[in-house]
């Protein structure tokens, strides 16, 4: 495993390429929201669920980026710091840090656990 997994999962992102970031996960990957019911956020786990929860961002807000981010990745784990910026249909802009923590298997990311900065 090493950064170029992460480099290449953000830079599909900032493509709003979903077969791209499919093809850097696991088959059962689990994949945490920052926000959600549960105090995990909210769950979905394999391919079909991610195809439709990793796109949600892009639907939200058309122009949506992940910049400035940083990534470390030791052993099975790995990190990424980043800013995300957006513009919605109404022309709001939203801009927050996070980070979304990883664990890694085969690799492939197994794990996707995301968290951010709460405005207001």
């Amino acid at each position: 495993m090493s950064l170029s997994l992460l480099d290449a999962f953000a830079a599909a992102y900032n493509l709003h390429d979903i077969d791209a970031l499919l093809a850097m996960v696991t088959e059962d990957c689990i994949f945490d929201t920052a926000a959600g019911p549960n105090p995990w956020g909210a769950r979905h786990q394999g391919k079909p669920a991610l195809r439709e929860a990793l796109g949600w961002a892009w639907r939200h807000w058309p122009d949506a980026r992940w910049q400035d981010a940083v990534h470390v990745v030791a052993g099975d784990r790995g990190f990424s710091e980043w800013t995300f910026r957006g513009t919605d249909a109404q022309g709001v802009v939203t801009e927050q840090r996070g980070v979304d923590l990883f664990v890694l298997r085969d690799g492939l990311i197994a794990r996707k656990d995301s968290y951010r900065k709460q405005l207001g």
